[in-house]
């Protein structure tokens, strides 16, 4: 078994040597000179000791470096990559028509200095809720003085053409009715698509506030749900991003749900402790990072046993 995955690591990595217990390859990432991306069969896990690309999985060397008969080659030592369903989900054409927006024409940028009292009273709201100048500036963040969306904070999201896709508009000045969003259909979008690095582990929250505190690569469900005909789950399975799960901590039926749907295409998934707050935007920074880097790896074999001790 171990000459035929060699086999196909040659075919996609191309020449190796042998070292220890461990084989030599170029590496696909940063393409030194010398073999240097080491590949444990037996272990089944990868590194590259000049970028650091590494990886549990050599399965997502192939699925991502390799092509279609490369990955039905390795499905057969691997049960938990279903190269049918993967093909299906890429292949699949669902309605994702692109989507582009306009800012409401009362909408006025944080990012640039104001005294006015209304800019005042939006960033005192924004400072409370833990959020720094930097934050505001990152997510390009404005509010509605007047119009349909008076006091209201406004997050826009661009898509990878820089143009706005969605936004949220959040009130801070006491309606009762909290959110006000375009008509738009979620699944056609990604939120901020323009900032995120799908080759880099990915975090998946519930609202845009809980993203901002979550930090870099951090995208909003804008819900609790991940449907498999999302832009968002396609990116995923396509890109084969790890994903850190963190939804509000009484959403675990859907963050289940969500762990099952990523399962089923090989996704790599990590799911982070959220009990004791109502969902990440009442965490600080800090604490956001520390739960992460404690997050649990779930997979195939361990998923059954994690659901049981959550319902």
């Amino acid at each position: 078994m171990q000459a035929e995955k060699l086999k196909i690591l040659e075919n996609v990595l191309g020449d190796y040597r042998n070292s220890s217990n461990e084989f030599l390859f170029f590496c696909p990432r940063c393409k030194h000179h010398k073999l240097k991306l080491s590949i444990n069969i037996g272990k089944d896990c990868y590194k590259c000791w000049v970028c650091n690309y590494s990886g549990i999985g050599i399965r997502r060397l192939i699925q991502r470096h390799g092509d279609y008969e490369d990955r039905k080659a390795w499905s057969n030592f691997d049960s938990r990559f279903d190269v049918s369903e993967f093909e299906k989900l890429l292949q699949e054409q669902v309605d994702q028509k692109e989507v582009t927006l306009k800012l409401p024409e009362e909408f006025r940028s944080l990012t640039t200095p104001s005294k006015s009292h209304a800019s005042t009273k939006v960033r005192n709201y924004l400072h409370k809720r833990g959020l720094t100048d930097i934050d505001i500036a990152n997510w390009k963040i404005g509010y509605c003085g007047s119009g349909e969306l008076e006091e209201r904070v406004v997050i826009p999201s661009f898509n990878n053409d820089g143009y706005v896709n969605f936004f949220v508009a959040r009130a801070y000045g006491g309606h009762w009715r909290n959110y006000m969003n375009p008509k738009v259909p979620r699944n056609n979008i990604i939120f901020n698509e323009l900032f995120l690095d799908f080759s880099a582990a990915i975090n998946i929250v519930e609202g845009v506030f809980d993203a901002i505190k979550a930090g870099l690569n951090s995208v909003p469900l804008l819900g609790c749900t991940l449907s498999n005909r999302s832009r968002l789950l396609r990116e995923i399975v396509k890109s084969d991003t790890p994903v850190y799960l963190a939804l509000d901590s009484d959403a675990e039926r859907k963050s289940i749900d969500i762990i099952k749907e990523l399962l089923k295409y090989g996704v790599e998934v990590y799911k982070v402790d959220t009990s004791g707050y109502i969902d990440v935007g009442e965490m600080s920074k800090e604490t956001f990072q520390e739960r992460k880097q404690n997050a649990f790896l779930i997979d195939s074999n361990n998923f059954l046993s994690y659901q049981l001790s959550k319902v």
